[in-house]
């Protein structure tokens, strides 16, 4: 690994260190669409990106509005620009009956040399739109068992395996069904060791989410506060339960707002806890040749420049963009 050795970065897993250059069976690990992927070998990564998104509803959806060959043309050059710029590993955040193609995701990782990482779990933000039938009159247990089933069996008969869970809430208080996700999520990690990843926002849906985990036994380490946002204040106080702060809104006009973010919460100690990504793409079926894809390059090309030139050193920035997404991501299960 570049500028880090092995033993170091094991080390920020809490792992034991290890002789010679083989994995070890029991190193930490996660699932890429194309198998399992020891989290060493993440290298950098963004924690927050769409390659396909359709809006369309949980109703309406069917893979049949879009096609392969037609997604990977628009999306391909994408990737392979960002693996230009050295990043190694994608996190794809799309859930099931917003766009999730697991079979594509696949095709675009084997054709762009990049490690994809796809979801279990149902997205409920947006006032329950992508949300299916079944997930308003199940159980969060019931519910549960439909996304430990696809970490053990794989996604509809692709035996392609998530990474992690994805699931979604407004963001205000949250609903009884909300509270059920957020529940069907954490049986879900007390049986997987799956992180959990919420589209939040605000840190009052992020409190609760954390009180409800912590209610089931999970600690907030599992737990990535997706889209985190309001004072910096805001961010480190959530940020002492032990979550993630995921800062993953990244673009052109916000470069100044995310220094300062980080480098509040550098100077608090918590770097360790912060994760960064743009949020970005995205193939939108119904759209002339997909619609606007807006690309993954921001945070290579301007944001990680401009930590620089406000004192991050590398060490830092591999801290934010390798460590830290090897760590979140890594399949083991926290309790608290």
């Amino acid at each position: 690994m570049d500028n880090i050795s092995r033993r170091q970065f094991l080390a920020t897993l809490g792992a034991a260190p290890m002789a010679g250059s083989m994995i070890h069976a029991d190193a930490p690990y996660t699932y890429a669409v194309k198998g399992k992927l020891p989290v060493s070998q993440m290298g950098l990564a963004l924690i927050h990106e769409h390659i396909l998104v359709d809006f369309i509803g949980a109703d309406k959806i069917s893979p049949n509005r879009w096609q392969h060959d037609e997604v990977i043309r628009k999306v391909r050059p994408y990737l392979l620009e960002i693996k230009q710029r050295g990043i190694k590993t994608l996190v794809e955040c799309t859930p099931a009956f917003i766009g999730r193609d697991v079979v594509l995701l696949k095709k675009l990782s084997e054709q762009s040399g990049l490690n994809i990482l796809t979801n279990t779990g149902y997205y409920g933000a947006s006032d329950n739109k992508y949300l299916p039938k079944w997930a308003f009159t199940e159980t969060s247990e019931q519910l549960a068992s439909r996304w430990i089933t696809e970490f053990e069996e794989g996604i509809e008969n692709t035996g392609i395996r998530p990474g992690f869970i994805k699931t979604g809430v407004n963001n205000g208080k949250l609903s009884e069904l909300h509270q059920k996700l957020v529940k069907a999520a954490a049986i879900t990690h007390l049986k997987t060791g799956l992180t959990i990843c919420s589209h939040t926002g605000p840190a009052l849906p992020a409190r609760e989410e954390i009180e409800i985990l912590k209610q089931s036994g999970v600690h907030p380490s599992a737990f990535v506060w997706v889209h985190a946002n309001g004072s910096a204040e805001e961010l480190e106080n959530v940020g002492q339960s032990g979550c993630w702060i995921s800062l993953d809104g990244v673009n052109t006009d916000n470069i100044d707002k995310h220094v300062e973010w980080i480098s509040f919460l550098k100077n608090k100690g918590r770097l360790g806890q912060v994760l960064i990504s743009h949020d970005a793409g995205w193939y939108r079926p119904g759209e002339p040749d997909g619609g606007h894809f807006r690309g993954f390059t921001t945070i290579s090309d301007m944001l990680v420049p401009a930590l620089k030139a406000n004192g991050f050193t590398e060490a830092d920035i591999r801290i934010l963009m390798v460590a830290n997404p090897a760590r979140a991501f890594a399949i083991r299960i926290r309790k608290g």
